[in-house]
């Protein structure tokens, strides 16, 4: 075992949720010392294509990668019996990198999303035409950037919890995603949970504690 690491084995048992490697910031060698050493699966997040190329060949074969979403599954996920209990939702093409590091996350844990994509407020019939299948859904992550008006919108159309993903999309005054952040927790829609910028991660991990205290 490298002094680099310690790996929080017993995450599972407090929380539900199994530890998950970040990768920014970790060398390629880091990675594939974290990779050899793994018990049975695991899941890696903000692993870039250029680093993941820099993994030993050995390190590569194991893992299951994701360019759009900069994540690794190495070994098998938990599997999904049961349908859709989650629905991901875009405001744009734009902002499904962080969408599908969410929807990767819960394919890990053994949950199927539902992906609505390019459903943003600026051709609101898009969204409507969705509005009863979103409806049914217990959880919906909703990732917006610019001015982050969806997730409001969809607090006030659906029952179900709403965790707003703003993402970095945007121009100018949209400032990295920090003009939907603020847009998310400035929302007048009641309830809606907020996770930070371009966190897919953290959304998806809200939709399993939601759904675990709901089992």
């Amino acid at each position: 075992m490298s002094d680099d690491f310690i790996p929080d084995l017993r995450r599972a048992a407090r929380i539900g949720l199994p530890e998950a490697v970040f990768c920014q910031g970790k060398s390629p060698e880091q990675i594939a010392a974290i990779v050899a050493a793994a018990e049975g699966s695991l899941l890696l997040t903000r692993l870039d294509p250029a680093k993941m190329q820099a993994l030993p060949t050995g390190s590569r074969a194991k893992l299951d990668y994701d360019a759009l979403s900069q994540t690794a599954i190495l070994g098998e996920p938990v599997p999904a019996p049961r349908p859709a209990r989650v629905g991901v939702v875009t405001a744009g093409t734009s902002d499904l990198p962080a969408a599908t590091e969410a929807i990767r996350t819960l394919h890990f844990h053994g949950e199927t999303a539902l992906r609505v994509a390019d459903v943003g407020v600026a051709g609101l019939w898009r969204l409507l035409a969705r509005a009863e299948e979103l409806r049914k859904l217990p959880v919906l992550i909703v990732a917006a950037g610019m001015d982050a008006a969806l997730p409001s919108v969809l607090g006030g159309l659906v029952p179900g919890a709403v965790i707003a993903l703003p993402t970095s999309v945007g121009y100018g005054v949209a400032a990295g995603g920090t003009t939907a952040l603020h847009a998310c927790l400035a929302s007048c829609a009641p309830g809606i949970v907020v996770v930070n910028i371009d966190n897919g991660y953290g959304a998806a991990c809200a939709a399993l504690r939601i759904l675990g205290s709901a089992s």
